[in-house]
């Protein structure tokens, strides 16, 4: 069914798969696309509850992250610990080295808090670009997204036409709440980033997360300096753009 799966296609996905839980999701993501599938992770609570439930759907799934070379060492810790506890080895994508090179040596070395632009380069080089470099030998792909982490995520199906890549992209997790989240982590026992412990409800690279305050938003953290609606870094775009999705201005 994998390459029979169109743009078109997706309204009908989504009322199939409608009344499914996440793990069912990713069963019949699995069926349709098989090795050509992987799960983009940033080693977050969402991630690592799909990497549990992939791990107990097939042996050895295919599990990626993007290592931007800012990340926290306790993230790189996570990495370690996941792939011991699955006996899996997930995938490190890196940033294209002269890239990364003339970005610092024309703007410094933390150009993110000098304008949005800035910022939105600095993703694109050492996240967006290596994705969409991994996602080209890809059929589909599977994010940990959710509705309520952010304004540009309220209208979050489970099933999206990724148009920038031109590939399927699964978000089993979309309807779950923070709550269910942890409460599969705490059920299941599986490994998760101690930031987490220490108030990062979101977790990306290390200069652009800070711990929330009481109260914040759950992203509140990245990129704090600027407006909520441009909190993306480009990963998850609708028609190769940021835009808010309808009823978010």
């Amino acid at each position: 069914m994998a390459t029979m799966i169109k743009e078109s296609d997706i309204p009908a996905l989504n009322e199939q798969v409608k009344n499914q839980n996440a793990e069912e999701v990713l069963r019949l993501a699995l069926e349709w696309f098989g090795g050509r599938i992987a799960l983009a992770s940033s080693l977050q609570a969402e991630d690592q509850v799909l990497t549990d439930m992939l791990c107990g759907l097939t042996s050895g799934p295919s599990v990626f992250t993007l290592d931007t070379g800012r990340l926290h060492n306790l993230t790189y810790d996570t990495i370690d610990k996941t792939n011991r506890h699955y006996h899996i080895q997930i995938e490190m994508l890196f940033p294209d080295a002269s890239a990364v090179e003339a970005l610092v040596n024309e703007h410094g070395p933390n150009p993110f808090y000098q304008s949005i632009e800035l910022r939105k380069c600095c993703c694109h080089i050492r996240k967006v670009a290596p994705l969409q470099r991994k996602l080209k030998t890809l059929g589909a792909w599977i994010t940990g997204q959710r509705r309520d982490q952010a304004l540009t995520r309220g209208e979050l199906e489970k099933i999206e036409w990724d148009r920038q890549n031109q590939l399927v992209k699964f978000n089993p997790l979309a309807d779950w709440t923070t709550e269910q989240v942890w409460d599969y982590i705490r059920q299941h026992e599986v490994p998760y980033n101690p930031l987490h412990d220490q108030g990062y409800p979101s977790i990306g690279c290390a200069p652009c997360t800070r711990p929330v305050k009481k109260g914040e938003d759950v992203r509140a953290g990245r990129w704090w300096w600027e407006e909520p609606q441009h909190k993306e870094c480009g990963l998850h775009l609708i028609s190769g753009q940021l835009v808010a999705r309808k009823g978010v201005e």
